[in-house]
C-alpha cells in the first residue's frame, strides 16, 4: 500500500493512442511473435514521489481470426513520467491500440514552505 504524507493529492490522466499499424503494415498487425510498444507519457506537472499509475485498453482493434493477446502496463514511473508498455504474442494482430491513464499522488501545496 502507498501511503500519503501531505494533504495535498493530486491525480492526472489522459488517454494515447500507442499505435495504428493495420493503416501501413506495421509489426502488430503482420507480424507474428513477441511484440512489444513503449510510449513515454509525461505528467501535467510533477509528483512529490512516484505516483500510482492506472493503465487500461479505452479503445482495440484485433483481427478475429486469431487469439486476442494484450498486455498493457505502466513502468518505470517516475516523478514526472512513466512508460506505457504493450505487449503481444503469438498469432495475434492487433490494428490499433488506446490506453487511459490515471496518475495518483503526492503534490505540492502553496501552503508548503521551508523555513531554512
Amino acid at each position: 500500500m502507498k501511503r500519503l504524507r501531505k494533504g495535498m493529492v493530486g491525480v492526472d490522466r489522459g488517454s494515447e493512442m500507442l499505435f495504428s499499424d493495420f493503416e501501413h503494415g506495421g509489426r502488430m498487425w503482420s507480424g507474428t511473435g513477441p511484440r512489444i510498444r513503449r510510449k513515454t507519457v509525461t505528467f501535467s506537472e510533477p509528483f512529490l514521489a512516484e505516483p500510482v499509475v492506472h493503465v487500461s485498453i479505452s479503445m482495440w482493434d484485433m483481427d478475429n481470426s486469431s487469439n486476442a493477446r494484450a498486455d498493457l502496463t505502466a513502468e518505470k514511473v517516475t516523478k514526472g513520467s512513466f512508460v506505457l508498455v504493450f505487449r503481444t504474442w503469438g498469432d495475434s494482430r492487433v490494428a490499433r491500440i488506446r490506453a487511459d491513464w490515471m496518475a495518483v499522488g503526492e503534490v505540492t501545496s502553496e501552503d508548503d514552505w521551508a523555513l531554512y
